[in-house]
């Protein structure tokens, strides 16, 4: 599996679709897979929502989003066709519709593609997919990634009236100074009187400690005007600083929420899960909060609804290296709390064997205002250390999710999110924490149920 797809609220539940390929765990002509849940934690799988069987998407459905109209769900998705054997040049993407009665069951409109080719311009003839729909007054829009004829990332902006008939109305934003070359699964929404962009950027160089995955996933704030098209917005800010996070999309529920997902990977990385027949995860739900400018992430609350067998330790004296009765495990919830006092350094090590070759370790660097994520001896899979920029604060507060190959990192209530898949040895399960000065450390463990 791969990017989440029609992320949506239907008919009291939430729908989650998803990049998928059936036949192996490597990537192939892609399928939509689909999951239905009504509270975001316990999913119930449900059939192929969307299959390869027209000329126009004959070697892919590709990414796209759901929505309701007259009771309906309809999914708009990009049609894959190789023309070719160069992958990059040779393809034609359309993009298309279909609709259920049930949220189940799909049938593609006869009017496929409802847009069939690219605008005129500097919009580059191949690249042109990932749409995402939403409804504002009379009109729908849609958003869909796109580049350059040389190769710098945009998003186009169209509008319809039936679905069926869409007119393009303008490049809504677009990369400059050779950012990147494609803009990925974008997704408009509206937040606290504002509008914010999410997308996922392809081949932004590494500046400093930002940037080193492969591809991004960020957001832009801003307002877009809906008569020119045009998205007036600040700088990109990054959505998650670990290694594994890409085309999210959000969605909105019965409560107002504006929930995220996203594929918990990354392109190109190496996938030890691969041996044992499966391929990918998606990230826990997280609910969107727009703060001063910034978005925070959050888990969502439902997530509690799989804690059990809580332990806590409050208020501990930690000075070097401190292990606590019952805090160890893989597949669990963590709340932490340091009061950093003169401490410089603190952290903890996840996953961790014995003999303490195998951990992942988590630390804060106070001086550096650095919070990192260093999964060099996590045991199979990719390397490497990721950072992410942690004002300095008299506490440190970590939210962490465990779940055998991967871990969800929250530091100090959203303000920033890390997240990495590790592989280690189903017996690594100890759990350190560390400080090179006198400081206090508050723990909270529960172990997590199986969702269902």
């Amino acid at each position: 599996m791969n990017d989440p797809n029609g992320f949506s609220y239907f008919n009291g539940e939430y729908h989650l679709f998803y990049q998928h390929h059936p036949y192996s765990p490597k990537w192939g002509p892609m399928h939509w897979g689909h999951v239905k849940s009504k509270d975001l934690v316990n999913w119930e799988h449900l059939p192929i929502a969307l299959a390869p069987s027209e000329d126009y998407d004959v070697d892919g459905c590709f990414s796209g989003s759901a929505f309701e109209k007259d009771g309906k769900m309809y999914l708009m998705y990009t049609g894959n066709k190789w023309t070719g054997p160069n992958g990059d040049t040779d393809l034609l993407q359309v993009q298309c519709l279909a609709v259920s009665e049930d949220g189940i069951h799909f049938d593609k409109l006869p009017d496929n593609p409802v847009i069939a080719k690219t605008p005129e311009g500097d919009i580059h003839p191949f690249h042109f997919r990932d749409p995402k729909v939403w409804k504002k007054d009379q009109y729908y829009y849609c958003v869909l990634g796109s580049r350059t004829n040389d190769e710098e990332g945009q998003i186009l902006l169209y509008r319809s009236e039936n679905l069926i008939d869409w007119e393009f109305v303008s490049v809504a934003a677009k990369g400059e100074n050779n950012f990147s070359f494609m803009w990925e699964c974008p997704d408009i929404f509206e937040i606290d009187g504002h509008d914010v962009l999410v997308m996922s950027p392809q081949g932004v160089k590494p500046v400093g400690d930002m940037y080193q995955n492969l591809h991004q996933a960020g957001y832009v704030v801003g307002n877009l005007d809906y008569q020119t098209g045009k998205l007036e917005h600040g700088e990109f800010e990054m959505l998650d600083y670990g290694f594994d996070f890409y085309a999210p999309q959000t969605t909105t529920d019965d409560q107002g929420r504006r929930i995220m997902m996203a594929w918990m990977a990354m392109w190109e990385s190496e996938m030890p899960e691969q041996e044992f027949g499966w391929a990918g995860a998606m990230t826990i739900p997280r609910q969107l909060f727009l703060e001063e400018g910034k978005l925070i992430s959050r888990p969502i609350p439902e997530m509690t609804l799989l804690r059990e067998r809580e332990v806590s330790h409050q208020n501990v004296e930690l000075n070097g290296h401190l292990e606590l009765p019952e805090v160890n495990g893989t597949q669990l919830e963590l709340e932490l709390t340091f009061d950093l006092k003169a401490a410089s350094t603190v952290g903890l090590n996840l996953l961790t064997s014995e003999d303490q070759q195998e951990k992942t370790v988590l630390q804060y660097d106070r001086a550096a205002s650095v919070f990192s994520f260093d999964r060099e001896q996590s045991g199979a899979g990719p390397k490497g250390i990721r950072k992410a920029p942690v004002k300095d604060q008299e506490q440190l507060h970590l939210r962490i999710f465990v779940d055998h190959s991967s871990i969800e990192v929250f530091v100090n209530d959203g303000e920033k999110v890390l997240t990495g898949r590790v592989y280690p040895k189903a017996s690594s399960k100890g759990i350190s924490f560390f400080s090179d000065q006198p400081c206090q450390l508050s723990v909270t463990k529960w172990e997590m149920k199986k969702s269902i």
